[in-house]
């Protein structure tokens, strides 16, 4: 008995690496990729940088051309029914005068932890005072910057069907998410991205709901329960599954980007406070490379990597490498 599990877990490796190859020998792979960066004034903050500086910083030294903004409820929305998009609008602004096309995130769901970033005075509404908020506050982010030429596509909220990872966050609901991209599709004709975890999610109704879906992808992850860990996963599986998924079941949705991939490491709360020495430790440039190298495999023409403020800060402390290696790309 244990032979033939050993053969048949063989055969289904060998199968895998065949697949690969097959794919690799057969797939039109874009001649070129066109990659952008994720910015989030809050993780700057949190690293203790200047995040306007470091804003202009990245527009004007790495030549970032796209880009994937937050719009966080928290901070446009503190007082209810006071909208402060003074930020917002920074962000925006200086990107559109240097030509830069964006990728506007809207709902509760967003870029960076907490993941689910409701304004304090929205904790204790309950789930339908809270959806209706919520429904107002996407109006008014989308209302005040549908004829923003440098906003290309709309994200509706960020990996909605992962609940169990973040706070205060509710479970995911198909129906609200779908009442969502409705009402963003009734105040604008941008195209409408939603985004789900590239390693743990069905990506059907993402896919469904949406004019572009956004994988997620990310190679080394921690979990409180097994530590660190890699995904074992071949690059051709994520080129495969959205063309199943598109084909089966969202035959209306263009295409898939990776709006998320992993460029700075995954750390557990004990490793948050390490040094910049030690963090580039726990995440080379080598494995950075290898990353992108993953990635460009996987098929997709475009790609928002994830990581620029901790790069910038990496700069700071010594660890130019990263952002010299990032220039290349961009």
């Amino acid at each position: 008995m244990g032979k033939k599990v050993l053969v048949a877990g063989l055969g289904f490796v060998v199968l895998v690496l065949l697949g690969q190859l097959i794919f690799n020998y057969i797939y039109n792979f874009p001649k070129q990729v066109e990659y952008g960066v994720t910015f989030s004034p809050q993780y700057a903050k949190y690293l203790g940088l200047n995040w306007k500086e470091i804003y202009i910083k990245m527009l004007d030294e790495l030549k970032v051309d796209r880009l994937r903004l937050p719009s966080y409820w928290e901070d446009i929305e503190k007082q209810r029914g006071n909208f402060n998009f003074e930020d917002e609008d920074f962000m925006l602004d200086e990107a559109g005068k240097r030509g830069a096309k964006i990728i506007l995130v809207v709902g509760v769901r967003q870029p960076r932890w907490p993941e689910c970033h409701l304004p304090s005075w929205a904790m204790s509404l309950s789930l339908e005072q809270k959806r209706a908020k919520i429904l107002q506050f996407v109006q008014q982010v989308v209302e005040r910057y549908k004829n923003n030429d440098a906003i290309e596509a709309i994200q509706v909220e960020n990996e909605p069907f992962l609940p169990y990872f973040g706070e205060n966050c509710d479970k995911g609901d198909k129906r609200f998410l779908k009442t969502e991209v409705e009402l963003v599709r009734s105040l604008t004709n941008k195209p409408i991205i939603v985004s789900d975890s590239g390693e743990l999610g069905s990506w059907i109704v993402p896919m469904q709901t949406s004019d572009i879906f956004g994988t997620t992808l990310y190679r080394d992850v921690y979990n409180p329960l097994m530590g660190y860990i890699s995904y074992p996963i071949l690059p051709y599986f994520y080129n495969l599954k959205s063309w199943v998924i598109r084909r089966i079941f969202a035959p209306e949705n263009q295409k898939t980007v990776i709006v998320e991939l992993q460029a700075e490491p995954w750390l557990a709360s004990k490793d948050l406070q390490r040094s910049p020495e030690k963090q580039a430790t726990l995440f080379s440039l080598k494995k950075l490379q290898s990353y992108i190298n993953y990635a460009e495999k996987t098929g997709f023409d475009e790609i928002y990597l994830w990581g620029v403020e901790w790069w910038i800060w990496l700069e700071e402390h010594g660890h130019p490498e990263y952002l010299d290696f990032i220039k290349t790309l961009l």
